[in-house]
């Protein structure tokens, strides 16, 4: 199936997404993820389709970012470029969830021993030391992050951070719920219907979320927002949710304590 992502002209990401599509234990490394995730933690996807979707959010992020005219932080501290930058979001958005293969409470420190050694790998011959390691370690960061309590120290982190945030459409919420009760995390995460990323009309960056029913601001407050709390992208990311049409869809038919 692939992450299928729009390359453009960078030749380090497009030679990076043909070794993931060929990676076959990162693949098993997803499923892995997925089984824990969904079979025994009853929570959503957390496997390769999320992984396509952060990615795609994540480049299409930092795109939006740079083309407003912010600087990606390899540039600012390392010295590298916008292109680099675009590795880093799609590499951490491919590996940021691999810790769920282990556990799924605490997984974004998992990710990181996992990461590490695979990360080195899928870059070794695009980049050379000390480009690789800084490569490497700014991944690495962005995955940590990654978690909503955790504060982003990089543009790139933000970018992958909030893309995290972003895969809530039609029931893919991020926040764990029981599978089959009715609560405010079964229902909210059925009122979203879709998640857009835009050039901002203010800001850089333009989250446009549609409800199908107010209890999906649920989904933006409870998730995106914190998202964007602890990341350096608040200043430069506007959310507007709404909810088209005169009435609203039920989501269920009755709620019994």
């Amino acid at each position: 199936m692939g992450i299928k992502v729009p390359i453009r002209n960078n030749k380090e990401l497009k030679e990076l997404v043909k070794r993931i599509d060929g990676d076959v234990e990162l693949l098993q490394i997803w499923k892995c993820a997925n089984v824990n995730a969904v079979d025994r933690s009853g929570i959503s996807d957390h496997g390769q389709v999320h992984i396509r979707i952060v990615a795609n959010a994540a480049l299409r992020i930092i795109r939006l970012l740079i083309k407003g005219g912010i600087e990606p932080s390899v540039v600012t501290h390392h010295g590298l470029t916008a292109a680099d930058a675009e590795v880093v979001v799609v590499l951490a958005a491919c590996l940021h969830d691999t810790g769920i293969s282990v556990h799924r409470d605490n997984h974004e420190r998992y990710s990181l021993f996992i990461a590490f050694r695979k990360a080195r790998e899928l870059l070794e011959g695009i980049y050379e030391d000390p480009a690789l390691t800084t490569m490497v370690s700014e991944t690495l960061h962005a995955i940590v992050a990654h978690a909503a309590d955790e504060k982003c120290l990089t543009i790139e982190a933000g970018a992958l951070k909030v893309a995290d945030a972003t895969d809530m459409s039609a029931g893919r919420s991020r926040i764990p719920f029981e599978a089959g009760q009715v609560n405010i995390h079964s229902v909210s995460a059925r009122a979203v219907e879709s998640v857009n990323i835009v050039k901002g009309e203010k800001k850089p960056v333009r989250i446009e979320i549609k409800l199908a029913n107010s209890a999906g601001i649920f989904q933006v407050d409870e998730l995106l927002k914190n998202k964007l709390k602890f990341s350096p992208l608040t200043p430069f990311v506007e959310v507007v949710a709404r909810i088209e049409g005169e009435t609203e869809r039920s989501m269920f038919n009755s709620y019994t304590i």
